[in-house]
């Protein structure tokens, strides 16, 4: 054994299925991490697993790519939690730096997030004592002094919520916030005091007719369609909010012009845009609709196919003649849900962004893997149909994860790709059938194929990949939105996923 083997083979480790895998640089796990970390269980990780290793990573990596990855994170992954986690470590680790303010500045969006962010500053730094939060970070500090300046009453009071650990009232007096002028100090006195204006959101509305009394259940039913159709003619209800009430809507009955505007809102290209929702919310709302008993249903699913349309088109990076294969992970490592109240899984997410994918591109072979691969044909159009279709298929190849499997049916039927796309979890069995490692089969795969390339999609953000990273004909992309394609676009272009991060502006 030659030293240089030695060194690959110190490089070499085992996944959680205990096969063998290859150990990411620290500020590619963080990206992996970061982009698919949704604070709650994972079949192979728990919360506080993976906190610990983004506290780990943090203290491993520079703290402007850090910094930067949390920008990227909370404005184009769309994710909340994770950000202000980012926040609070490096406070922890560079006490003083102004950077923590800075990035403050950028990853606080909404009023509550305040509230959130000393929430956890709180239960990452246990205090003995009544002032939990006596010992603040003072960058900390200033980052939200900052941010108090730029919410308006209607926001403050949207989220000022009384059932929290730290109350809104709380965050004023902690981060004691320099008025920029008279009426913002009249509305501090109202934080103070607990004068805010209580906002009439559509939310507020539909609780106070929920606690009135009604003579029968018609007019119940009656007083709650007037209610919704005032709210979705009135604008109130937000795009995500319409997406999430769609059955409550369909349930009240509105009336036919109504259930047509909510129709065409959802599938407006430029709502869709500026709504900038993950791709599985749409599938979530299609999944929601099916065992509804209304006749307005099929005008509202092709609503949501339009809306899933509109958002593949973010899609880029590929070209006509680009021969593409899609493989979906559906091992039972994947079914897992994304969040404690939602009904997607892992499984679901890969098989969606895959779906974006396909409709976009006119040579595909797609299918799904786990013990076997197999091919699932599929047309273009129908977006979220087809993730639904390939999804209920769940179990017709097993349960394991052979990731290799779609690369020996490439191999044994000589097909030749440009891409070849793997949604997963990364966590593969060892050895096929064959006897056969993942990287041994893509090594022979490129004697077939010289100039094709891999994408690995991993979903759940675990510290292991089957092959080694960095290679030029692999890439490796993790998130569950389709903003990842900008990333993957950018990279095949030359630049590498730290370039991309460190072009981010503070």
């Amino acid at each position: 054994m030659t030293y240089n083997e030695i060194l690959k083979d110190q490089k070499k480790i085992l996944n959680h299925e205990g096969a063998e895998a290859y150990k990411m640089s620290p500020e590619m796990e963080l990206y992996i991490l970061v982009c698919s970390m949704a604070m709650q269980p994972k079949f192979y990780e728990t919360p506080q697993q993976q906190v610990d290793r983004l506290a780990f990573l943090l203290r491993n990596v520079d703290a402007e790519y850090a910094a930067r990855l949390a920008i990227y994170a909370r404005r184009e992954m769309g994710l909340r939690s994770v950000p202000l986690l980012i926040v609070v470590e490096l406070a922890r680790l560079h006490s003083g730096n102004s950077l923590v303010s800075r990035l403050i500045d950028k990853v606080v969006m909404r009023a509550d997030e305040i509230m959130e962010l000393l929430m956890c500053y709180q239960w990452r730094n246990p205090q003995e004592g009544m002032k939990k939060l006596g010992h603040l970070s003072n960058q900390i500090r200033i980052g939200l002094q900052r941010a108090f300046n730029r919410f308006d009453e209607y926001q403050f009071a949207k989220y000022d919520n009384r059932q929290l650990n730290v109350k809104l009232r709380d965050a004023l007096f902690i981060a004691h916030p320099k008025p920029k002028d008279e009426a913002q100090q009249e509305l501090f006195n109202k934080i103070v005091n607990d004068e805010l204006q209580i906002p009439y959101t559509w939310e507020t509305e539909l609780s106070m007719l929920g606690q009135q009394k009604h003579e029968t259940p018609e007019s119940r039913q009656m007083a709650f369609r007037q209610k919704w159709e005032e709210l979705i003619n009135s604008g109130k209800l937000g795009y995500m909010a319409l997406l999430r009430n769609l059955r409550n809507i369909l349930n009240a009955e509105v009336g036919e012009d109504v259930i047509q505007h909510v129709a065409d809102r959802i599938s407006d290209v430029h709502e869709v845009r500026k709504a900038r929702q993950f791709p599985f919310r749409y599938l979530s709302a299609y999944k929601e609709l099916r065992d509804v008993p209304s006749v307005n249903v099929p005008l509202i699913l092709n609503a949501l196919e339009e809306a899933a349309e509109a958002s593949s088109q973010h899609v880029q990076g590929f070209q006509a003649s680009d021969r593409v294969m899609l493989a979906c992970d559906m091992s039972g490592s994947m079914r897992c849900a994304l969040s404690r109240n939602g009904s997607v899984q892992y499984y679901e997410v890969g098989n969606m962004l895959a779906m974006l994918l396909q409709h976009r591109l006119p040579k595909v072979i797609s299918g799904i893997f786990a013990d076997e691969w197999k091919v699932v044909n599929l047309p273009q159009k129908g977006i979220l149909n087809n993730t639904d279709s390939i999804s209920k298929r769940i179990g017709e190849v097993g349960y394991g994860t052979y990731g290799g499997k779609p690369i020996e049916w490439l191999i044994d039927e000589k097909v030749v790709m440009d891409k070849v796309m793997i949604f997963t979890d990364c966590q593969f069995w060892g050895e096929t059938d064959f006897g056969r490692y993942f990287t041994d089969l893509w090594d022979k795969y490129n004697k077939i194929s010289p100039d094709a390339r891999l994408y690995i999609f991993n979903l759940a953000g675990y510290a292991f990949t089957p092959i080694e990273i960095p290679r030029k004909d692999v890439t490796l992309i993790a998130g569950w939105s389709d903003r990842i394609f900008d990333m993957l676009a950018s990279i095949d272009k030359g630049q590498t996923l730290v370039e991309e991060i460190m072009r981010i502006e503070m």
